[in-house]
This record gives structure tokens, sequence and C-alpha cells, in this order.
């Protein structure tokens, strides 16, 4: 089914133009069917946060955005999902934040760097890193193809932004001293664990927000910016994040017994 013929007041409409494009970029070549697959688990985790962007996953963003600003050569890593799903919020996020683009990919071919690379110039990228071969370089302590990396990006790069990123490259990431930034529904995940600034939320929803969050904060003095990062705990996000499913859990059990239960806030 096609974006434009899922009806507005469908109550998964959202949901369902999700993965159209998905189900699109599977077509086009740019998503593997892993990437799927791996859509298929963030989304469960979705349901549990309210498939809303929290207040705890807001603070994410103004750390994750202070940081892009603060950061010599930020790098923002483009998969497949990513690539389907948000290729003109990339595209401009990367130019707000004075960034450049880097394809990475777990199941690398020619075919799905060229798709993915041709739809991130569609949405109006000028360059692209990890497409060319003669630029190639390798992080150590990885055994998939994602541990080719672009000498002139990821592999300098001091601040690296990974949406739905896996847990061995940003463990590996970490282990050469930059800064990682994740997207990633599942708070239980070694990504979430192991990045410096997990991001708990959709992708679809958090990169306006932190598109917007980057533009207010350009004009901030460098040393408010990085106090804003010093000041961010990626272990009490996570927390928090944790905390929130809980009481949402509790909440919605309660419903269904019908037994009335005041939680506050859940954001």
């Amino acid at each position: 089914m096609d974006e434009d013929e899922i009806s507005p007041d469908h109550p998964r409409a959202t949901s369902l133009r999700i993965r159209s494009r998905l189900s699109r970029g599977f077509q086009l070549g740019i998503a593997s069917v892993f990437g799927l697959f791996a859509h298929g688990r963030g989304e469960a985790f979705d349901y549990l946060i309210g498939e809303q962007t929290t207040d705890n996953a807001r603070k994410a963003m103004r750390a994750a955005a202070a940081a892009l600003l603060t950061a010599t050569h930020p790098i923002l890593s483009v998969n497949g999902n990513a690539a389907a799903l948000t290729p003109t919020e990339l595209v401009e996020l990367a130019q707000a934040a004075n960034a450049k683009l880097e394809v990475n990919l777990f199941h690398r071919s020619p075919d799905r760097l060229k798709a993915i690379a041709h739809v991130l110039r569609e949405a109006g990228a000028r360059e692209i890193l990890g497409v060319d071969e003669a630029n190639a370089a390798i992080i150590p302590e990885i055994h998939s193809d994602r541990r080719r990396v672009d000498r002139r990006g990821l592999f300098i790069a001091d601040v690296a932004f990974v949406p739905l990123e896996d847990g061995d490259r940003t463990e590996a990431l970490m282990k050469l001293g930059k800064r990682v930034i994740a997207v990633d529904l599942n708070p239980l995940s070694r990504t979430a664990q192991k990045a410096t600034i997990t991001i708990v939320d959709n992708i679809v929803r958090a990169l306006p927000i932190l598109i917007q969050l980057v533009k207010e904060m350009q004009p901030l003095p460098k040393s408010q910016l990085r106090q804003i990062t010093a000041a961010f705990s990626n272990d009490a996000n996570l927390r928090d994040a944790l905390n929130l499913i809980n009481r949402r859990l509790v909440k919605l059990a309660a419903m269904a017994a019908k037994q009335p239960v005041d939680l506050g806030d859940e954001r």
C-alpha cells in the first residue's frame, strides 16, 4: 500500500505510512529485509512509550544538538532504514549542523550504496561519503562490513550521529574516543546502553525536532553548549525512559482491570 492510499482517519495511519516507506525502500534496494525486522522490534517499543516524543527524549535531543554544534568533525551515519524513512531530514540536519553524511551498511553491496546515495542526492545532498572505495578505512574490532568507513568521515569524526545503529559499531566508535549520538526506541539495546547520548524516540519524530533545536541553539556560545552536554547523563536518561515505560504499563494494566490509577504526567 502506497502512502497516498492510507486514509488519515485510520487509527494506525502514521504506523502504516512508516511501513509503506520502508516497504518502498526495500523494493528500491535501499532497506534490507533485516532492516524490516529491526523496524518491527522498534515499533513494539514505540507502543511502550505511547508513540509520542517524551520530555525525556527532548532533553536528549537538546544535548545531541549541543554536541553536534561543538564538534570539529560531526558525521551523520546513514543506513538503509534511515535513508528510506528520513532522507530529507538527514540532509537538512547535516546542513544545519555543518556535518557530513556517510553511508554505512551492515549488509553492504554496490547496488545498495548506489541506491542510498541516489535518494540522498534527490533530497539535496551534495557530498556523500562512504561510497568511494578509494577513501575506505577500517575500524578495528568489528567483523561485519560496518567496519568499513570513510577516512574523511567516521574515521576522523569526533561526534558521530548514528540513528538505528547496531551495538558492535557503537561500542567500537566509543572505544575510539568518539562521542556517539544514537536514536533507538529500545532503551535496553546495546546501542542505547553504550552511546554517549541516546534519543529514545522514533526517528521520524525525532529528526524534525532535532533540526529545529540545532537551528535555535546555533547562536549560543560554545561554552554554554559544552555545559549542556557535560550536564547530560545517558544513564539517567535511559533510567527515565524505562521508568516511563513502567508507569505506562502499570497504568494500562489498571485501565484494563478498570482500576483507576493516578500516575501524574506520563511525559
